[in-house]
Order: structure tokens, then C-alpha cells, then sequence
């Protein structure tokens, strides 16, 4: 097969997104010819007409998603829509107006939102993300994160909507341990001042290119992400839990069905809950389990999953 990526910040941004890209291609490019549009070109329909594809995966949604769609009168490619944004306005344009031929939801609750407004022959499965199992592991290199010990670790875009104030605060009321944040964003100057506030020298924030992740997750003794129940996913729970960590998350269907039985659910909008939680998670050993479910999502069953609804297709 003939598969093309349209993906616009490829290059540029490290999120679940581009990270998705990133694997799936690497698995698609043992058995077919794939190409990574990115920047200006994810946006140009001429770059996607002038070739022969069979597959096109639209990213970045909205504009995108509706001219790669119109494309397909002159060209007889199939559309493809993983919704990597996450349920909300954008993925009803991406389904209801741009019309796919296949929509792959990552949870079962989005393949209920998703169900409610596909039509025109738009066809909804579900296909959960997955993870670099060779990548990820619990031996290997272990970063010295120069941290009291326990260390809460958590990865994500220093955004509002990853809710990090959250675990500063949660972290803050333990009378042990450390939080890292590793990422970069908007909010890191705010977040950085409320951390040295309320955790002085037990808290850090840093940012690492993506394949010096493992050696962080190694370095850590428990991964958390608080972030608002409209996250698509998580991917980087299923790196955390490959790495042998345990989780602690916010109590909704899409990360019970994704951290399953490798972490503590809890109310992560309240202080003293979510410390409770953290405190708990840290006595125990999640080793077995978060290895477990991890290996239910490894890159190379999800693209053998994609690779035979694209069969479908053609």
C-alpha cells in the first residue's frame, strides 16, 4: 500500500499526535511505501494529488480534514481520521463534515461520540494508540534525576487542560518524595513559580527529546497525568507503565480502559484525594501489572489492527 501522513507540527511539536505518527509509520514502512507530510505541505492538496496514494491519515483535522476530503473527487484515495484531538467540537467537523471513509476512535467512550455523528457512509472503529514495548522497558539506562526519592514523574505539555497545578499541589501535602514535570508549554513559568512555592528543592521541571524518555520513566517511581477528561488518550500512560511504573489518573472510561488495573483512580481536582491516592500508589509494587497491560497495546499489534481495516477499504 500507498500511505501518506498529514501531519503539520511533525517536526516541530512532540505530543501524543506526532508521536503516533512517528511509531505507526515506522511499523507501516516494513511492508508499504509511507510518506510524512508535514509543515506547509501537510496543508497542500497538490502535494497529496500528484501522488499515487491509497491511504491518506489527516492529523491536524478541521481545514485539513475537509480539503484532503474534497480531494477525493479527483483522486480515489480513501480518507482516514484517527481522533487523536479528542472528543469535542473539533472531532464532529472531522467526522460529520469531512466525512471520512474511516474514523478510528482510541477509547470506547469516543467510539460512542464518534457512532452519534458519522453518516454518508463513513464507517467508526475502535483502535486504541500503543507503545514501543523495545523502547520502553524497565531495564535499561536510568537517568539520576537529582530528586529526594520517591519520585512522582509526569509528561505532558505545560498546558492548563493537563490540570499540572494539580499534582504540585497533591505532592506538596506528602510529607516525602519529589515531583518531575517534563515537558514545555504556556503555563511553565506559572507552574515553575508554584512548584518552588509549595515543593522548594522537591520539585523540577525539564524538557528532553523524546527518545531520552525512557531513561526519565526508569528514573521515576510512579507516574502521574491529571489531565481534563477530554484526552484522547494518553500515551504516554502506556510508556510509564511499559517502564514498569504504576499510575495514578483521573477516575473516567477512557483512562480506567487504558491503565486498567496498573494504577488508582481518584478525584484529581481534589488536593487531599489525589495525595491520598499518590501515597497509597507509592507503597505498592506495580511492576507485574503495568507490564501487563502495556503489552496489550504494542505498536506492532496496532498496525497489524490498521493495516486490515485499510484492506478493507481498498
Amino acid at each position: 500500500m500507498k500511505i501518506v501522513f498529514l501531519s503539520r507540527h511533525q517536526e516541530t511539536i512532540q505530543r501524543g499526535a506526532e508521536t503516533f505518527v512517528g511509531e505507526l509509520s515506522r511499523e507501516f514502512r516494513k511492508k508499504h511505501q509511507v510518506d510524512i507530510l508535514s509543515g506547509k505541505r501537510a496543508d497542500s492538496l497538490n502535494e497529496i494529488l500528484k501522488n499515487d496514494y491509497q491511504i491518506v491519515i489527516a492529523i491536524n483535522g478541521g481545514i485539513q480534514s475537509l480539503r484532503v476530503s474534497l480531494g477525493r473527487l479527483k483522486k480515489k484515495y480513501k480518507l482516514v481520521i484517527s481522533g487523536q484531538a479528542g472528543i469535542g467540537k473539533g472531532e464532529i467537523f472531522n467526522i460529520a463534515v469531512a466525512k471520512p471513509d474511516l474514523y478510528i476512535a482510541l477509547t470506547e467512550t469516543m467510539f460512542n461520540f464518534a457512532k452519534a455523528w458519522a453518516w454518508g457512509g463513513t464507517r467508526v472503529i475502535k483502535i486504541p494508540n500503543g507503545v514501543d514495548l523495545n523502547k520502553f522497558k524497565p531495564i535499561g539506562e536510568k537517568k539520576d534525576l537529582n530528586l529526594q526519592k520517591p519520585i512522582v514523574l509526569s509528561v505532558g505539555a505545560l498546558n492548563w487542560y493537563k490540570h499540572h497545578e494539580e499534582t504540585i499541589k497533591a505532592v506538596s501535602l506528602l510529607d516525602r518524595g519529589s515531583l518531575l514535570l517534563v515537558g514545555n508549554g504556556p503555563e511553565k513559568n506559572k507552574l515553575e513559580y508554584l512548584g518552588k512555592k509549595l515543593l522548594g528543592d522537591r520539585f523540577k521541571i525539564i524538557w528532553v527529546e523524546y527518545k531520552n524518555l525512557p531513561e526519565i520513566y526508569r528514573g521515576a517511581n510512579l507516574f502521574v497525568l491529571p489531565s481534563w477528561g477530554r484526552e484522547a488518550f494518553g500515551i504516554v500512560y502506556l510508556e510509564a507503565m511499559a517502564s514498569g511504573l504504576g499510575v495514578v489518573a483521573p477516575r473516567d472510561n477512557s483512562r480506567q480502559e487504558v491503565i486498567g488495573e496498573a494504577g488508582i483512580f481518584t478525584d484529581v481536582l481534589d488536593p487531599k484525594k489525589y495525595a491520598q491516592a499518590i501515597d497509597q500508589a507509592l507503597n505498592l509494587n506495580w511492576k507485574a501489572k503495568a507490564i501487563k497491560q502495556a503489552e496489550k497495546f504494542s505498536w506492532e499489534k496496532i498496525a497489524g489492527q490498521y493495516e486490515r481495516e485499510f484492506e478493507k477499504l481498498l
